[in-house]
């Protein structure tokens, strides 16, 4: 009884780490791998390096993004951090 008493506290501070920083945490991943496989052409996002483009194609793992100036660039569906028109 007295050892589980002396790991009570320690027991307590991973429930405490899970609910504060792991599980909200875990949950913002599921958004973001939802909104990724959600992606169509013609939505407007932004990338994780800063790049604001429209979605001009898209394949399995990658997309054709067209930013401002007419250029195109291919990059994976993961390098996408939010959609703009949501």
């Amino acid at each position: 009884m007295e050892t589980l008493i002396g790991l009570l506290p320690i027991i307590l501070m991973f429930v405490i780490f899970y609910f504060l920083l792991i599980r909200p945490q875990q949950k913002k991943q599921k958004q973001v791998q939802q909104m990724q496989s959600e992606l169509q052409k013609g939505d407007e996002i932004i990338t994780i390096g800063g790049i604001h483009g429209t979605i001009h194609a898209l394949d399995e793992g990658t997309v054709v993004v067209t930013v401002n100036d007419g250029s195109s660039l291919k990059m994976d569906r993961s390098s996408v951090r939010e959609r703009k028109n949501d």
